[in-house]
């Protein structure tokens, strides 16, 4: 607890921490520490179930306003909850995409008719969201996108192919970007569209990963058709939309991913005292400074959230990204060097995976998806620090 917290905070964390640990027992009292990166499909239905008794409490969405079914929490609030579901050691969220990139993307940018469709569902936790982003020519180069979208009779008509979308089989609809002004190029011409996954015309076909799970997944659109009030904000809007989702995830969404981080790390330097290794000078050193690292990462998530409470995330939110994901790419390294020799050892056949080893195989993608690393500088170092633009051929 920090001593500088006001006295309505400081009630605020312990209404967040008694109801935790009132709850995360009985039925629930297995559902900690579930989840997690490589784990992305462990105990889905139990942890489904769990966030939706949060849900029955008023414990989805925290940081929403009051009008849009949230807490209207403050942004040190925010921070408060997420360190204590961490402290708590609660189990992954699945509903992830829904509350933290859609649902802001909707209260910023729909229409009151999709506020009432689409908000109430997700802190209910009765409908699952997905990103339809990436494809197979247009991945951190999202400009290149060629999915298309043709307005028919009432509907979109969607075909086209995107690639890695997270818990695609998991989810009930998905946020598509899609070109929709035939002939456009780039930015231009691209709109940001809802679509059912259940709808006839949508393929799901998993991507087995290193870590023998398939959270990625490849999603064919094949005529699928979503109602023609299904799209956030005018045709042609597509690519302001996608950036702005783009930095809720890197902003206030960071908060709750770092439930996972900070837990990872704790296992690590518990491993480490268990192990040994921390007499070792070099690794006692790089866990200081893993621990300085998530700390810079909160307190830069704290910072990105309070320049943007007024509206969207600007290009400053790429900070966020860059620094996670080379943070969390470190410590699965980290981890391998805390087991030594063991680390190269499965627990058992064919591929048994101890956690430590599907954290450091996931994490390798960490700098890649939501925009590599080189386009995060790339946006930093242009949209930010106002240096010339890269030469592009």
């Amino acid at each position: 607890m920090n001593e500088n917290e006001s006295p309505e905070d400081r009630a605020f964390r312990a209404e967040v921490r008694d109801w935790l640990e009132s709850n995360l027992a009985g039925e629930f009292a297995h559902a900690r520490g579930l989840g997690g990166p490589g784990r992305e499909h462990e105990a889905h239905e139990e942890r489904l179930a769990w966030e939706r008794h949060m849900a029955a409490a008023g414990w989805t969405c925290v940081g929403w306003p009051k009008e849009h079914g949230g807490r209207g929490a403050s942004l040190r609030q925010q921070v408060i909850f997420h360190e204590e579901y961490a402290l708590a050691d609660a189990p992954a969220r699945v509903n992830h995409i829904g509350e933290n990139l859609l649902g802001p993307t909707i209260i910023a940018f729909g229409t009151e008719e999709q506020k009432a469709r689409f908000l109430p569902p997700i802190v209910a936790v009765e409908e699952l969201w997905c990103q339809g982003y990436s494809e197979p020519d247009a991945g951190s180069d999202l400009a290149n996108v060629q999915t298309r979208a043709e307005l028919r009779d009432g509907a979109w008509v969607v075909n086209g192919q995107k690639v890695w979308t997270s818990l695609a089989l998991e989810a009930d609809w998905c946020f598509v970007v899609c070109r929709t002004e035939p002939g456009s190029s780039r930015h231009k011409g691209l709109s940001y569209l809802l679509v059912p996954m259940k709808a006839d015309g949508v393929d799901i076909r998993p991507i087995v990963q290193l870590t023998g799970t398939s959270e990625f997944n490849e999603v064919f659109f094949d005529g699928a058709r979503t109602d023609a009030a299904n799209i956030v904000g005018a045709p042609g809007d597509g690519w302001k939309i996608a950036m702005a989702t783009l930095g809720f995830e890197r902003g206030v969404a960071t908060l709750g991913q770092q439930v996972g981080f900070r837990r990872e790390f704790e296992g690590v330097l518990d491993l480490a005292r268990r192990t040994g290794a921390i007499d070792d000078p070099l690794l006692r050193d790089r866990l200081v400074r893993s621990h300085m690292g998530l700390e810079i990462m909160r307190l830069n998530a704290v910072r990105t959230m309070a320049g943007v409470a007024a509206g969207a995330p600007g290009p400053e939110s790429s900070i966020s990204k860059l620094v996670w994901g080379t943070w969390h790419r470190e410590l699965g390294e980290l981890a391998m060097e805390v087991l030594g020799a063991a680390g190269l050892v499965a627990d058992g056949e064919p591929y048994d995976l101890n956690d430590w080893q599907r954290l450091f195989l996931f994490s390798r993608s960490d700098t890649i998806y939501a925009g590599s690393n080189e386009i995060q500088r790339n946006i930093i170092a242009e949209r930010v620090l106002g240096l010339p633009r890269e030469a592009r051929g």
